[in-house]
């Protein structure tokens, strides 16, 4: 009994999460009783060793300074990965927020449905229906990646006049000053319009001098700069990207050079830059650039130190040695973008963002603002063009008949469109989610690579998914096509602010683990403290809460997957307990994963990069599951969203499951395989993908127009002009819905008629619609009266499915277009080598 009552006391303790002092008593306790039930037997003796040993661990004393803590924090310094000095800042830079609470293993659901939800101002929502539809309006897509290979001088002028490139500036400096969720619902909806439009408002108010300005600028440059950004007055770029340095950003080759020079006709002190930088979004037009370089002081004219740092400077355009070279066009999408390069281009030290104070915290300044705009232009661009999919194809896949039945009828078909609708949910839900973080001040490093890569990912799958159920009206090119512009800029998304093959297998889970973990952060610091008696204190102080909060969630993980995870306690809201229980029992199990993968992986954990990015995915679903239960929760339940949501959900938990079991499965330590995979999987994997029943539900969500459909296209930009490629689309669809019956009851003759009548039929559907017409009214299928409209919607509904075709002098027109627009890119000699 008294090895038993040990047991169950420890048990009682790690998953009740007593305190040292109960947890202590309580196991003495047991001990105690042990002596009484089992009369002396010699199990008391061992029983009340471990209760002792475990006192000596639990409670904080000198005597478990010297005979644990000392030795284990030589042997733990030996474990823990080893961080660079990027590494460092990146790990200083932003801050925790939900993402601790899934590491945690203890997510707080209710602290979840607490959080403070963002909404739009009077003001906001002003700009978005007034200026923003304004511009969206003044877009055609065709026009401007066909012919114009830029946007309209219109456009451009409109788009300065009404401060887009000013969202965040605050208005004290000319700008709207509108909070970060507005912001990407303004990109969302040009998004929808036209690639080129989003990428050219999205750059200025994400990543930029405008936004390094706003935080970290002096008053001088705050004063002089941010009026002319909000203007428009100064286009802005931020050239970080070397050909030699991609997604190693802490490797940029640039550099400048501390010395005296002139600058306006005056001797100052100030560097010599040289940079080579491309793919930078707005560089040919731009006026000012924002540059990412080392800084390299070797007379020592300002410290000791030669080596300076990292550092963010402004250089204007038309500093003597700056080049902005011939033009990249990303997948022919024609947003600006091109090669900036300079070889000992001097700049005062007034040009260093933030001043000479400054110099060294670039790439401080660089992950922090990051974390916002990775937050907000790819994960907007990419919901807006799920949104569309789903919009145009749910609307396609009504009106396009096959067989006498619309395509949307047959299971293939809403098999495509089923993840289309579930994970376009998922996408605003976690779009929404960060954007609040970031309007509640959190400055969200892992949830913002989180979000870019899943959000760009999704928008891919999204997209191919449409592009099955649209099939040939999907690929051939011209004004008619709403989606081949939108699958052509996939590849920019998921290349672009952190290729997503890197984010996800080094970026989320690598920072996650040490970032959001509630103790491994504080021991690292104690580990690199210089001071002896120091570290081993506040190692002394966090090492046995790290050993609990792991046993902790060991055993959480292995009761919660004996028991269905039913012993978790959980909010009843919208009646998704068994959800938020599963959700519980997995962040046990991945915040286990994370302690045991940190502990005998250590350093090497950088190089185990298919566990790394299997963990990531992990996190990812974690995250996307929490978002889209703090949507449902916000907007009020409402049923008509069960099925979405409830598929969502369904799908997060069974791609968690296979994550973590794929994890396991190829665990580096062969040697823990079958013990993490009985803690994690008592019962084996229990959890089901969504049903076909629901899945056809979810798939005729954006078929059938009705509130589930509003809800999922909000927010984008409609146009129900005829001429319009996507207005068609829509127009055919509610004139198909007005004349349904009609059409179901010509369609039903046809499939009875006799072989004489059929092949009567069939002559007059070829192209005879009128006759067709007449035939159904003879028969007494349709009405004189109905007669106009079926047949304007016979005519909108064959529109659609057709395709452009440019006769000889339209494919020379094309040409012309284009003719010395496009120059080859020869590199000039003074363009430096790198």
């Amino acid at each position: 009994m008294s090895a038993l009552l040990l047991v169950i006391a420890a048990v009682i303790s790690l998953y009740i999460g007593l305190n040292r002092w109960l947890a202590a008593v309580l196991l003495l306790a047991a001990a105690g009783l042990g002596w009484v039930l089992d009369a002396g037997h010699w199990l008391n003796f061992v029983t009340t060793t471990l209760a002792l040993l475990a006192a000596l661990i639990l409670i904080p004393s000198p005597l478990r300074r010297h005979l644990l803590s000392t030795p284990l924090l030589g042997w733990v310094r030996g474990r823990l990965p080893k961080l660079s000095d990027t590494e460092t800042q990146a790990l200083e830079a932003g801050s925790v927020d939900w993402d601790g609470e899934l590491f945690s293993g203890r997510p707080d659901w209710d602290h979840l449905l607490e959080l403070p939800h963002p909404t739009l101002t009077t003001e906001e929502r002003a700009f978005l229906d007034g200026p923003t539809q304004t511009l969206c309006a003044m877009l055609d897509d065709w026009e401007i990646t066909q012919e114009l290979y830029d946007l309209p001088q219109e456009a451009w002028s409109f788009i300065r006049k009404n401060g887009f490139f000013g969202l965040v500036i605050d208005k004290a400096y000319g700008g709207l000053g509108f909070s970060n969720t507005a912001h990407s619902e303004i990109v969302m909806k040009i998004a929808s319009r036209g690639v080129s439009a989003a990428v050219t408002v999205m750059v200025p108010n994400s990543l930029g001098p405008g936004e390094l300005i706003t935080h970290y600028g002096t008053e001088t440059q705050k004063n002089y700069y941010l009026p002319r950004l909000a203007s428009g007055e100064e286009i802005p770029c931020f050239a970080l990207t070397s050909p030699v340095a991609g997604s190693d950003a802490g490797a940029i080759p640039d550099y400048g050079v501390i010395c005296r020079g002139q600058w306006q006709g005056q001797d100052v002190l100030g560097m010599k830059v040289t940079f080579n930088k491309r793919y930078i979004t707005l560089a040919p037009v731009a006026t000012l650039i924002g540059l990412a370089i080392k800084v390299y002081d070797p007379d020592k004219l300002l410290a000791e130190d030669a080596e300076l740092g990292v550092t963010c400077v402004m250089i204007p355009c038309a500093t003597e040695g700056v080049n902005q070279g011939a033009r990249h066009l990303p997948m022919n999408t024609v947003f600006m973008n091109g090669p900036v390069w300079g070889s000992d281009v001097f700049i005062p030290l007034e040009q260093v963002i933030g001043g000479p104070d400054m110099i060294g915290m670039g790439w401080k300044m660089l992950l922090e603002c990051l974390s916002i705009g990775r937050s907000i232009s790819l994960p907007a661009l990419g919901t807006s063009a799920s949104k569309m999919a789903c919009l145009t194809t749910g609307s396609y896949a009504a009106v396009r008949e096959q067989f006498g039945r619309s395509i949307s009828e047959f299971e293939g078909v809403q098999e495509a469109m089923e993840p289309m609708a579930g994970y376009t949910y998922m996408m605003d839900a976690a779009r929404v989610f960060t954007s609040g973080m970031l309007d509640r001040g959190v400055k969200p490093s892992v949830p913002s690579a989180i979000l870019k890569y899943r959000n760009t990912d999704l928008m891919r799958d999204v997209v191919n998914h449409a592009m099955d159920v649209i099939a040939g009206r999907g690929v051939i090119s011209g004004p008619r096509n709403f989606m081949s512009r939108i699958y052509s800029a996939i590849p920019i998304a998921i290349t672009v602010e952190g290729a997503n093959i890197l984010t996800r297998s080094l970026m989320i889970f690598g920072q996650g683990a040490i970032r959001c973990h509630p103790y491994i952060l504080s021991e690292i610091e104690a580990a690199n403290n210089e001071d002896t008696q120091a570290g081993i204190s506040q190692f002394d102080s966090v090492f046995y809460a790290h050993l609990g909060h792991t046993g902790r969630n060991v055993v959480r993980s292995l009761v919660l997957g004996l028991s269905g995870a039913r012993l978790q306690a959980v909010p009843s809201n919208g009646q998704l307990q068994p959800y938020y229980r599963q959700l519980s029992r997995f962040s046990s199990v991945f915040s286990v994963m994370t302690d045991v993968s940190l502990l005998t992986l250590g350093g090497a954990l950088k190089a185990r990069q298919r566990f790394t990015g299997r963990m990531a995915d992990a996190l990812v679903h974690q995250y996307y599951a929490s978002a889209t239960i703090k949507q449902w929760h916000e907007e009020g339940y409402p049923e008509h969203m069960r099925d979405i949501v409830e598929w969502g959900l369904q799908r997060s938990l069974f791609d968690l499951q296979s994550a973590l079991y794929e994890a396991i499965r190829n665990y580096p330590v062969k040697a823990l395989r079958w013990p993490l995979m009985i803690m994690a999987f008592p019962l084996g994997q229990r959890l089901q993908a969504p049903s076909d029943d629901l899945g056809a539900r979810v798939a005729m969500s954006i078929v059938t127009c009705g509130p589930t459909k509003e809800r999922l296209v909000s927010g984008v930009y409609i146009d129900e002009d005829t001429t319009d490629a996507v207005g068609r689309v829509i127009n055919a669809l509610r004139l198909a819905q007005e004349t349904r019956p009609a059409r179901d009851r010509i369609n039903k003759a046809i499939r009875k008629a006799g072989a004489a009548e059929l092949q009567d039929i069939e002559l007059l559907l070829g192209h005879q619609q009128e006759e067709l017409l007449d035939w159904a009214i003879e028969h007494d299928l349709i009405s004189t009266d109905e007669r106009a409209l079926v047949s304007e919607a016979m005519v909108a509904m064959y529109d659609v499915i057709r395709v452009d075709a440019f006769d000889a002098d339209g494919i020379k027109a094309l040409a012309e277009c284009s003719k010395d627009k496009l120059v080859p890119v020869v590199r000039p000699s003074d363009a430096p080598m790198t």
